[in-house]
């Protein structure tokens, strides 16, 4: 960008004052501290100012549209639905997917900020001039280019100097940035600071990506651009001051401004990798070098916008193609077309994009048993949709969102209420596992495709109430089945399982009894965890943890016979008479006695 405005300034075309004001703006936008900006997790990031430079000043194509005309244009073109034959001029054709990104985004803004009045028809201005509307609609199903569209290095050579602010995440470029994507957002200006930084970018398809390569997300981040500032759209004056903001300079105003006059005027639908490619581009050096950069225009384009460099057009009228400025282009190769300065390679011209897939034309469900959980645990059955085109066949690359309702607590993996899978080569998407929550009721769970006006395909879900859980069995007896004194030396350990016990209620033995065995001290009135003498060893333990003493044992229960076999017990270094206590749930005890001998002296 400060290369555009120096080269007006030696052209005498713009004020100073407003020079320096752009430039100020442009420096303020590369500042350490403008990069550096976060927000929380959770929060609408705090963007740039409105007027700070989104395409950096790279160069963009500078083709103009047709003049309007009576005289049937050559050739028609066949509606994607295969209904109809839509005849107008070629260039009006828009590709099916950012024509519905362009319509998405207008939507959105107009129920975020009404006051703006954001028309669809500028954002299709502004991406044909950035970008061919992305190359012609070479995107896949989800709206993401297949090549990448990049600017110029802004290295100062021709254009603005921006040192690489995203570590070339999106332009690939470690030392300067470029512009990305079909609107041409510079990285610094997409996301400052990073990926987690501030920024314009946007999620436009609802994926939970911002994307400055997907149309949806890109076109989304443009209307809330041009709308900044308590902009209203309306307004002839602040219109213009949105789209010198994307790039100042008069002739993109103008050039911009006469495809929005032009699409307002009648546009259709075509097939994606099916749009007009334009091919002038504005002046400027740079150097590209990636494959899908912008940069294998000419310098110079060999033709007159109309009024003097610098000049805006006039208040309250939008430029209308071949009467308030530009003579008609002419097509390449044809009368008035120059191919360049001598010795300047003529263009490589733009591979023909791959043969694109049917969009798809429904979601189906897959499977027809409804989902059911018990309360806190897992459905065990996956929500699966289909996406299918108009002849009933799948379609690869569509990305399906599944939402739950707020008035359920079931959530998907880490607590989300939303999940979007892309549909494989057989079509399908699947959700992950559906945690059912502690409520029970019912809810429905739908699928939509992301980006696209299908109908969503619902899931009944039923979510059942936990069984009541059943009182643990009561003993009112607990006593030894053997009479035998326990013994054992300090330092040696008990006979194994020298200590067996019977639960009995009423007399008669009861299984599943809970039952918690404690070392305790040798006053029985006055019972408290002894912390010397007989142990047990936790036999879930490993490594060093095996052998630490364990003087209180829980989660033991009875067997079917109503008897419990207490695990081995060890001594330590202290003799004496000690004491074990076993209690169950419903406050029986009873005590062993167990006693220690000191080791035989020598």
């Amino acid at each position: 960008m400060a290369a555009t405005i120096r080269r007006r300034l030696r052209k005498g075309a713009a004020s100073t004052a407003v020079t320096a004001l752009v430039l100020a703006a442009l420096t303020a936008s590369q500042s350490p501290a403008a990069t550096k900006v976060t927000a929380a997790d959770g929060q609408q990031p705090t963007r740039p100012p409105s007027d700070t430079p989104i395409d950096g000043g790279s160069r963009y194509y500078t083709d103009l549209p047709p003049l309007n005309s009576p005289v049937p244009p050559r050739g028609s073109h066949p509606r994607p639905d295969g209904g109809a034959v839509i005849t107008g001029p070629a260039q009006a054709g828009i590709p099916a997917t950012v024509l519905a990104a362009y319509k998405k985004a207008e939507s959105e803004l107009a129920a975020q900020n009404a006051g703006c009045r954001l028309p669809w028809q500028l954002l299709a201005g502004i991406g044909k001039v950035e970008s061919g509307q992305a190359r012609g609609g070479a995107v896949d199903a989800e709206g993401t280019t297949v090549q990448p569209i990049l600017g110029p290095q802004l290295n100062g050579n021709g254009f603005a100097r921006i040192t690489d602010t995203d570590g070339g995440r999106y332009d690939g470029d470690r030392t300067h940035d470029r512009a990305v994507g079909p609107m041409q957002f510079i990285p610094s200006t997409w996301s400052q600071g990073g990926p987690v930084g501030a920024g314009w970018g946007a999620d436009g398809n609802g994926d939970g990506k911002r994307d400055p390569n997907n149309v949806f997300d890109a076109a989304l981040a443009a209307g809330h651009y041009l709308c900044a500032g308590g902009r209203d759209l309306s307004v002839q004056q602040d219109l213009d001051r949105a789209v010198l903001g994307y790039n100042h300079s008069e002739e993109y105003l103008r050039t911009v401004l006469s495809w929005y006059e032009f699409y307002r005027h009648g546009s259709f639908e075509v097939p994606d990798g099916k749009g007009v490619l334009p091919v002038r581009r504005d002046g400027g050096t740079g150097n590209g070098g990636h494959a899908g950069d912008r940069t294998e225009g000419r310098k110079g384009h060999g033709r007159h916008t109309g009024g003097a460099a610098g000049q805006s057009p006039r208040p309250g009228k939008t430029p209308r193609p071949g009467k308030d400025g530009p003579d008609r282009p002419t097509r390449p190769g044809g009368p008035g077309h120059t191919p360049g300065r001598p010795g300047t390679p003529t263009p490589k011209p733009t591979p023909k994009p791959p043969t694109r897939p049917a969009p798809p034309a429904a979601l189906q469900r897959v499977g027809t048993k409804d989902l059911t959980a018990t309360a806190g645990t897992d459905f065990t059955t996956k929500p699966q949709v289909r996406a299918e085109d108009a002849a009933g066949k799948p379609v690869a690359g569509v990305p399906v969102r599944f939402t739950l309702p707020t008035a359920t607590d079931a959530r998907f993996p880490d607590g989300a209420t939303t999940a979007t899978v892309t549909t494989g080569k057989d079509g399908l998407a699947t959700a992950p596992t559906l945690h059912a929550g502690d409520r029970a009721g019912t809810f429905t769970l739908r699928a939509t495709a992301a980006g696209r006006t299908l109908p969503a395909v619902g899931f009944d879900a039923t979510v059942k109430a936990k069984a009541a859980p059943q009182p643990a069995p009561v003993a009112d007896t607990l006593t030894r089945t053997s009479d035998k004194q326990l013994t054992a030396t300090a330092g040696k350990a008990f006979a194994e399982d020298a200590v067996e016990i019977k639960a009995t209620y009423q007399g008669k033995a009861v299984a599943g009894v809970p039952i918690t065995a404690t070392m305790i001290t040798s006053d029985p009135g006055h019972p408290v965890p002894n912390d010397r003498g007989p142990y047990f060893k936790d036999p879930q333990a490993t490594g060093d943890d095996k052998d630490e003493p364990v003087r209180t044992l829980t989660g033991l229960t009875t067997d079917a016979d109503g008897l419990l076999k207490l695990p081995k017990i060890y001594t330590d270094s202290h003799p004496g008479t000690f004491l074990l206590r076993l209690t169950t749930a419903n406050g029986t005890t009873l005590t062993v006695t167990l006693k220690v001998a000191a080791p035989a002296t020598r």
